[in-house]
């Protein structure tokens, strides 16, 4: 499935605050995946649902609303999330986190299982949501 086994160690805080796409592969397993991502002040990771995954996100810089639902129309306020900050994301759940701070939102995602193609560099959400449109 994957093309890197061996694992090792990553300094994974550098690598999320020194990235600057919206969302790249950093690592993938068999079982788990981390993302880095960078969300423009105003801009949001978007609604969406994993039915076969769980995830967590984790903030490094900035601030964010964090919104999750039963459904993408039923979503409400969870909380704020602030750097050092981790998002539980259980399988089935709607969710949202939306920069509403003053500098790019930096954060990594982890899911379990992998969710994106190795090798998954998106620079904009837009690259990222044309990208899943093509793959549905």
């Amino acid at each position: 499935m994957h093309n890197q086994p061996i694992g090792g160690v990553v300094y994974i805080r550098k690598a999320t605050l020194f990235n600057d796409y919206f969302r790249r592969e950093m690592w993938t397993g068999e079982h788990m995946q981390i993302t880095v991502m960078s969300v423009p002040v105003g801009g949001e990771v978007g609604k969406e649902i994993h039915e076969d995954l769980d995830q967590l996100l984790v903030v490094e810089q900035g601030t964010a609303a964090v919104f999750m639902g039963e459904s993408a129309e039923t979503m409400s306020f969870v909380g704020e999330a602030t750097e050092g900050a981790g998002i539980l994301v259980p399988s089935g759940r709607y969710h949202n986190v939306v920069n509403d701070g003053r500098e790019p939102l930096k954060l990594y995602s982890v899911y379990a299982p992998p969710k994106h193609p190795i090798g998954t560099a998106q620079r904009t959400k837009a690259d990222a949501d044309r990208e899943e449109k093509m793959t549905e």
